[in-house]
């Protein structure tokens, strides 16, 4: 006999099934551990990388970015958006990925942002893309080559990511549609509409509303750069099947896009595989760039 069509909250998924599958935390053991240790390595990278902190973007305390110039001047530029469900960690805690950004002559930005609850996710879209656009207009000031701009982003990042893409920059900002010169998404919340179903909303307070304006699936990218999308082949298939379907989505709208598993990794350790000397990850990410490994 069929499941009847009510048990149903997301898709082929039912309520129960939502935080296996939607929540990182539900399924991973001692997320507090590797976030520590994450942490730990950034506070080293902060000390032996040549870096300028907490440079405003906008109003609020949080929303700063962080440079880590590298060693030529006029370098491609890496924007990186964090994760934590748009409610939790900060640019502090991803410093580490620098360091590999750094090894390639890349210029790396940390762009950080308010947390929900106290801003809605579109209040968190909206201070991300201020943030990317104040590094278009100040990056070459700190050795960036505005013209070799990238972005990349993990889990919550991963969907700013895409939020991004889906901006009109020349209308909104005054700044050329095409300065995005390529994007990597990791492992990022493709489609909002399963976060109204899991624990980590109780923080986010998304609503159907807030979720159908800031949802990836809804918003196709407007930016016609080369797109990665890339998840990490251990995670569940839930989480997986968001990048795929948004994948498939951007390929439908013409965008150049191609989407990766990588073989071994999870929710936390696909995006640090960046630092893996011949491993896809670094391929997908330098590759794009045009960088040599």
């Amino acid at each position: 006999m069929s499941q009847a069509a009510s048990d149903y909250v997301y898709k082929q998924f039912r309520a129960d099934e939502m935080e296996s599958h939607f929540n990182p935390r539900a399924v991973l053991p001692d997320v507090d551990g590797l976030i520590a240790e994450r942490s730990a390595k950034s506070a080293e990278t902060r000390k032996n990388l040549t870096n300028h902190r907490n440079l405003a973007y906008g109003d609020s305390e949080r929303q700063v970015v962080d440079i880590f110039p590298a060693d030529e001047p006029n370098a491609p530029v890496d924007v990186y958006t964090h994760g934590g469900y748009w409610r939790a960690v900060s640019k502090d805690d991803v410093s580490a990925l620098a360091e590999h950004f750094h090894a390639k002559g890349v210029t790396a930005v940390l762009l950080e942002y308010d947390l929900c609850p106290n801003v809605t996710l579109t209040d968190i879209v909206r201070q991300t893309r201020q943030g990317l656009a104040w590094t278009y207009r100040n990056i070459a000031d700190y050795g960036g080559d505005p013209n070799r701009l990238y972005i990349s982003g993990s889990s919550a990042g991963g969907h700013l990511v895409a939020m991004m893409l889906a901006h009109d920059w020349e209308k909104e900002e005054g700044i050329p549609n095409d300065f995005i010169k390529g994007s990597v998404a990791i492992t990022g919340v493709m489609d909002t509409d399963p976060v109204l179903h899991v624990t980590p909303n109780d923080q986010i307070r998304l609503t159907s509303e807030l979720a159908r304006e800031n949802n990836p699936m809804l918003n196709p990218p407007k930016v016609r750069a080369p797109l990665v999308i890339v998840v990490g082949g251990n995670e569940p298939d839930g989480w997986r099947q968001m990048s795929k379907d948004y994948y498939e989505l951007c390929k439908s709208n013409g965008v150049p896009c191609e989407y990766h598993e990588i073989p071994g990794t999870h929710h936390f350790s696909v995006t640090e595989s960046v630092g893996e000397a011949g491993s896809l990850m670094q391929k997908l990410v330098f590759g794009q760039m045009g960088v040599a490994l």
